[in-house]
């Protein structure tokens, strides 16, 4: 039997993830803990310290040998029944049962709420096996979200044995209640205790250190006792880490465990009383991914998507910031009705502003980008939950006079940038889309009161005329009519996924096509005009179209042709055709390219729609859909939509290997529970409403920019020419036998508006150029835009 020394066969097997298959989530509430959990197929699976956005272990399981031949992994060889201890708690009991009946694991999981540790309260029960059976608990490093990098060794603490892993300025300590018999550590895969134990079924390999690899800790635990706990303890130091998983098993798992569930039931008791299944746990799930230390800030998992198929170069999976779903987490916290979550998210929003106004496409939690594209509806919504924020008095006068700079600087973005965006909220296409807008012109009229409330009424006014335009122009932007697909359904025409033209209207698409993301080749290349999406019903959320509006009546019956499937758990919606974003056919895990499947926060988006028309109980079945689509409480990215596939575990209706949970699904829920309760849309502006569905709004102005202008002024409106820098305009309406000059209006920010009317009744066209004041130059270019009966 080898002993002390460095562990042979670094730096060991490529370091991959855990699986995204969550069945619990944990945290302390109590600010004196740091570290989260997760839980997969039976046993502890990531855990992040001392922030939500770091991972640092892959997992902790228990290995069962007999000395001999017998070898049981439990996340992989037993059965497994997880469950809250109590609705809407995150401790979690589990039973892991060998199914030949040779023993039972049963746990208790929690974090201890006054220390960086995680505790599992374990009884193994063995059925008098012959030889006896061994226990060996497996912790597999992945500190700093690093898998390949990791340093491990044996060691004490005041003179208590534990197993220690470190990487940077993070270090682990795994120490048990009852005594260790044998101890290793080695590289994963070549010397690790896994490797040992299913080649030789006990530790025949004792190694002191493994350093600077992709490693494994294992400890063989004493059964004299069948009742024990173990301890998975973090410091900065190891010792920091060694002091924290002493003191926890010191102080007893039912003193955590009384004060960790007595924190959560204080704040369920703060909840509105709601009888829908997952409501406290969606509330709940929320709750842990909030950062505790940088307060507002929610990432959009706690997992990686397809985790155990991806290394160190995908350190980030979900658990980063995107400012879309944080705000989407804003609103079920709305919908909760917990002041005190929504001022720390509007708080966090302000704090992470990019100097330009807007936000990274998705963020580490100080705010350093992680992804660096520009997606318009997450500069759009921040500006809508600040309005939200106010009028329900989440951020008073004073907050409001630090935030109103912030927030004139995102609508400054807005309107000089929008409505076309860099990247759509499935941050894969540019262009014009149906959602991206109405979160737009919805933000606008928001930061138009915003204006109002902080003395700038001029910046209001133009707020309200820019949203107008661009309400005017949703229909040519994105409306097609006499398509093949509408032909196919009966229908007239709809509203498409996305308009990547800025020079040609829906009308003209023609036969352009577009080669989506996340496929092989040329194989997501798709008509544009044939693309759906479950996007348009954007515009009935938002408030700017009527539920019954043919337009979208056409387009809901294309969208539930093409982008609805059935399941045994219910109806799911895809996000738009040909998605490439998936497992493949045969059920491999999404790796650059796939197959899109349906997405259970879609079913919550389509009831939301149901509810706007006035179909209560068609959004009740669907949200028992969203209830049948969760694992243990938790909503899964997608679902899939095939035939069942065991051995990959896909169940039809069941979730995907996709990120779970995912906090905007569960914000979703919420949000749905809450609006039927109130039979409306719980969270639909009240300024597209009152503009757009009550009194009909139209625009006085057709607007022209370099980047994106209009071709035609229908006649009667006012051409509005939109600049970057101080102009005079030279412009004609009877091909230059008459010239006018107009100087541009500067809107004091960053903008500059021209606003001209043909002189002549029989005018056709406008004709203008510029004369650049601050260049002292010309244009050197003629413009023109037709003038045509409307």
């Amino acid at each position: 039997m080898s002993k002390n020394g460095e562990a042979p066969g670094a730096p060991g097997i490529e370091a991959r993830w855990s699986s995204s298959t969550k069945s619990g989530i944990g945290k302390a509430l109590n600010s004196a803990s740091d570290v989260t959990f997760t839980l997969s197929h039976g046993i502890l699976n990531e855990a992040y310290y001392p922030r939500e956005d770091i991972a640092c272990i892959r997992d902790m399981g228990l290995i069962v040998t007999d000395g001999h031949g017998f070898f049981s992994e439990e996340k992989r060889d037993t059965e497994h029944f997880t469950k809250t201890i109590e609705e809407g708690i995150p401790a979690y009991h589990i039973v892991n049962s060998d199914p030949s009946g040779k023993f039972k694991i049963t746990k208790e999981i929690i974090a201890d709420p006054f220390r960086n540790t995680i505790l599992q309260r374990i009884r193994f029960e063995a059925n008098h096996p012959e030889p006896p059976l061994q226990l060996f608990a497996l912790l597999a490093p992945h500190l700093n979200n690093e898998g390949g990098n990791n340093s491990g060794w044996l060691g004490e603490y005041k003179g208590v044995e534990m197993l220690f892993a470190k990487n940077g300025d993070i270090a682990v300590a795994m120490a048990c209640s009852t005594k260790w018999l044998h101890r290793s550590v080695g590289f994963v895969g070549t010397s690790d205790g896994w490797t040992d134990l299913h080649q030789h079924g006990k530790l025949k390999w004792q190694y002191e250190r493994a350093s600077r690899g992709n490693i494994a800790l294992t400890g063989e635990i004493d059964l004299s006792e069948n009742d024990f706990v173990l301890a998975i303890s973090f410091g900065r130091t190891h010792l920091e880490a060694a002091n924290h998983a002493r003191s926890s098993i010191l102080n007893g798992f039912n003193s955590a465990k009384r004060r960790y569930v007595q924190e959560w039931q204080t704040w369920q008791n703060t909840l509105p009383k709601i009888s829908a299944k997952n409501f406290k746990t969606s509330a709940a799930t929320l709750r842990m991914h909030e950062a505790k230390n940088f307060p507002g800030g929610i990432i959009a998992s706690l997992s990686i998507p397809w985790g155990n198929t991806k290394g160190d170069s995908d350190k980030s999976g979900y658990h980063v910031v995107w400012p879309r779903d944080l705000v989407e987490s804003a609103g079920g916290f709305n919908a909760l009705e917990t002041k005190a979550d929504i001022s720390r998210i509007v708080n966090y929003l302000m704090s992470t502003q990019n100097a330009d106004g807007s936000w990274p496409q998705n963020m580490w939690l100080q705010g350093e980008p992680n992804w660096t594209g520009i997606q318009m509806d997450q500069i759009a919504l921040p500006i809508l939950e600040m309005l939200k924020g106010y009028l329900r008095n989440t951020i008073g006068k004073n907050r409001m006079k630090r935030y109103w700079p912030l927030a004139k600087k995102a609508l400054t973005f807005l309107l000089i940038n929008g409505p076309y965006t860099d990247q759509d909220r499935w941050e894969e296409e540019s262009g014009f889309s149906p959602f991206t807008m109405a979160t737009e012109i919805a933000a606008l009229l928001a930061g138009a009161e915003l204006a109002e409330i902080n003395g700038e009424e001029t910046l209001a006014a133009y707020c309200r005329e820019t949203a107008d335009t661009w309400n005017d122009t949703i229909e040519y932007r994105t409306y097609v009519t006499g398509t093949p697909l509408a032909q196919k359904h009966g229908v007239d025409g709809y509203y498409i996924r996305i308009n990547p033209f800025a020079d040609i209207p829906a009308a003209e698409l023609g036969d352009r096509t577009i080669n989506l993301k996340n496929h092989h080749f040329d194989h997501g290349k798709t008509p544009i005009n044939e693309l759906i999406s479950v996007d348009a019903l954007a515009l009935v959320r938002f408030g700017l179209r009527a539920p019954d509006d043919q337009r979208i009546l056409n387009t809901l019956k294309v969208i539930d042709a093409e982008l609805k499937v059935d399941t045994p758990n219910g109806s799911c919606w895809y996000r738009y055709n040909n998605d490439g974003y998936g497992e493949h056919e045969n059920g491999d895990p999404y790796d650059g390219t796939g197959k899109g499947r349906a997405w259970p926060l879609l079913t919550g988006e389509r009831a939301h729609y149901e509810i706007a028309a006035g179909h209560i109980e068609s959004a009740r079945k669907l949200l028992n859909a969203m209830d049948a689509f969760a694992n243990n409480g938790l909503l899964p990215e997608q679902i899939w939509d095939k035939d069942d596939i065991p051995e990959k575990g896909l169940y039809r209706g069941r979730h995907t290997g996709s990120a779970m949970p995912l906090t905007w699904a569960h914000a979703e829920y919420i949000k749905l529970c809450i609006s039927i309760d109130h039979k409306k849309v719980f969270d639909m502006p009240e300024q597209t409403c009152e503009r757009y569905l009550r009194k009909n709004t139209v625009s006085d102005y057709q607007v022209w920019r370099f980047d994106n202008g209009t071709r035609v002024l229908p006649k009667g409106k006012t051409l509005r020419i939109e600049t970057l820098a101080d102009c005079t305009l030279h412009w004609t309406d009877d091909h230059w036998k008459t010239t006018y000059q107009t100087q541009a209006k500067h809107l004091n920010i960053g903008l500059f508006i021209t606003d001209i009317q043909p002189c002549h009744k029989e005018a056709t066209s406008l004709e203008f150029t510029f004369y650049w004041k601050e260049a002292k130059k010309w244009e050197c270019k003629n413009f023109s835009v037709r003038i045509e009966n409307e």
